[in-house]
């Protein structure tokens, strides 16, 4: 049975920093010091799903904090497969670069205009919803 804390936490998960779209560095990991941008994020479990830009091929990102996984044949004359699939990562081993000089920041809340926004502690800059980088 679940307490009460459990379902409380359920119905109101905790705001994140950490948006869908933000440009990110990490900083803990085997992927320590790469950038890139948030492609997704789980709320419950506080973890995000980060891709960076392919220079080869711009529409298909490549996955950071990757993970490889095998695939048997399961037809006669099918091959077996080896791929690379992205893994969630915590946000607490994320920070969002610094929209105006491109460092690693912390992320604060404040009232402008009668709205709560996020904005980059290091500049004072806020920081806009962003669109994703693949997507038009």
């Amino acid at each position: 049975m679940p307490t009460k804390a459990e379902l409380k936490s359920q119905k109101n998960p905790p705001k994140l920093k950490v948006r869908r779209g933000d440009k990110v560095v990490i900083v803990a990991g085997k992927d320590k010091g790469e950038q890139g941008f948030v492609y997704a994020i789980d709320p419950g479990r506080q973890r995000a799903i980060v891709l960076k830009d392919n220079d080869e091929n711009p529409d298909q990102p490549l996955p950071l904090n990757a993970v490889w996984k095998h695939r048997k044949a399961r037809r006669q004359g099918e091959r077996s497969v080896k791929f690379q699939m992205p893994s969630p990562i915590h946000i607490s081993n994320l920070m969002v670069l610094d929209p105006k000089s491109g460092v690693a920041t912390r992320v604060g809340r404040r009232v402008e205009d009668g709205k709560l926004v996020r904005y980059a502690k290091k500049s004072g800059e806020t920081l806009a919803d962003a669109k994703m980088p693949h997507e038009k």
